[in-house]
């Protein structure tokens, strides 16, 4: 599926104004100090004050800048040009130093000669990518020894379903690429936008092999019945900034998140 690339790029960059105009990602809110980090993640990046830190697909870079806050050293990346362009412009509303660098994952070892104590990538992500041993390749190549991958993202369990959670509609596996075309987007489900995408699913046993083969050995693996974004349909908060599918309660598993470790020598 070579055309990929273009395909998906061509879609986050269409997604990218209605975003910033959407209430899912607070603009206004943020430029006056709101972080954008939830807490499972928070937990498991702990205090970044004084780390380097890689983040993966960061689209316009809303957590990448939430990280440069908290006082880390961060570089945010985005196959989206249009997603950059306006990451660097809400870096300097914000006035902080993230740096951002338009780049696709696979390519970024050409683009970036650093190596970085965290890698960080969150929510929606893998799934845009075919090839997960390459990802991982990624991720080690980056990671300074004793450094740390930091990973959220929906389970995928969830994908398995149609849109409104009524079939079982596609593999937990990676049988072969999803080829959509989509009304709307996550963040504004009426926006007038007509995309297409091309997505993969990856059963955790791909994401955790990977991982561990490249060297990297997991020190914290969790998975959570609740999302703390109301991108589905279908759902229904229980607590405050937790949501889950109306139908299944706390029946499935929504979000998983890692912490992986390379070794110091």
């Amino acid at each position: 599926m070579e055309n990929y690339l273009e395909i998906n790029k061509t879609s986050w960059n269409a997604k990218v104004d209605t975003h910033v105009k959407s209430d899912f990602y607070f603009v206004d809110e943020f430029l006056k100090g709101r972080n954008s980090l939830n807490s499972i993640e928070l937990d498991l990046l702990g205090d970044v004050k004084g780390k380097s830190i890689l983040h993966l697909q960061c689209h316009f870079g809303q957590d990448s800048i939430s990280l440069s806050r908290l006082g880390a050293k961060v570089t945010g990346v985005d196959l989206s040009d249009k997603a950059i362009e306006t990451a660097r412009d809400l870096t300097k509303q914000c006035e902080t130093d993230t740096q951002f660098i338009c780049s696709d994952v696979y390519d970024l070892p050409n683009v970036l000669d650093e190596k970085f104590d965290i890698v960080y990538t969150s929510y929606g992500t893998v799934g845009w990518l075919p090839d997960l041993e390459k990802w991982a390749n990624v991720i080690n190549h980056f990671l300074k020894p004793g450094g740390k991958f930091i990973m959220a993202e929906f389970h995928p369990v969830i994908w398995m379903f149609d849109d409104d959670f009524n079939e079982v509609k596609y593999s937990y596996f990676n049988e072969k690429p999803i080829v959509e075309t989509n009304e709307g987007t996550y963040a504004e489900k009426n926006a007038d936008l007509v995309l297409n995408n091309i997505t993969w699913n990856h059963p955790l046993s791909e994401v955790l092999q990977n991982l561990t083969k490249k060297g990297l050995s997991i020190e914290n693996f969790q998975e959570f019945d609740w999302s703390p974004y109301p991108c589905f349909n279908q759902v229904e908060e229980f607590e405050k900034g937790k949501w889950r599918i109306k139908q299944f309660g706390n029946k499935i598993p929504m979000v998983y998140a890692l912490t992986a470790h390379k070794k110091s020598s």
